[in-house]
């Protein structure tokens, strides 16, 4: 089971990007997705999940109003658009797989995690 993110980059405060992670070797159809992040010298955190079907998420508060999550399952894929970025946003973004249906930010109930994607925003 491999999960790929991609779009990450160096972009300045105020822009957005847009984050992907296609998952190959499972269907991630019957179960949430989520993306977390570690920024440098800080552990790593919730910042947002995505029920199996979609029709539930749920942000972390630094994120809410700013960060949109959103999958196709037709694709095995979820997207994380990040709008209005700041420079607290600089970490390294990792997509997982949870192994239960309901958008949560529990870390111990995602057993598939990506390598990641950088993401910096300057100031």
């Amino acid at each position: 089971v491999q999960l790929q993110a991609s779009g990450g980059g160096l972009v300045q405060a105020g822009d957005s990007l847009r984050l992907s992670c296609a998952a190959s070797g499972r269907t991630f159809s019957s179960s949430a997705r989520g993306w977390f992040r570690r920024a440098p010298g800080k552990e790593r955190e919730f910042v947002a999940a995505i029920s199996w079907r979609g029709g539930s998420t749920t942000y972390a508060d630094s994120v809410k109003g700013r960060f949109t999550i959103s999958r196709d399952n037709a694709k095995n894929t979820v997207y994380l658009q990040m709008n209005s970025l700041i420079p607290e946003d600089t970490a390294v973004y990792f997509c997982a797989g949870a192994d239960v249906g309901i958008a949560t930010m529990n870390s111990a109930l995602y057993r598939y995690w990506g390598k990641g994607t950088q993401v910096t925003v300057s100031s």
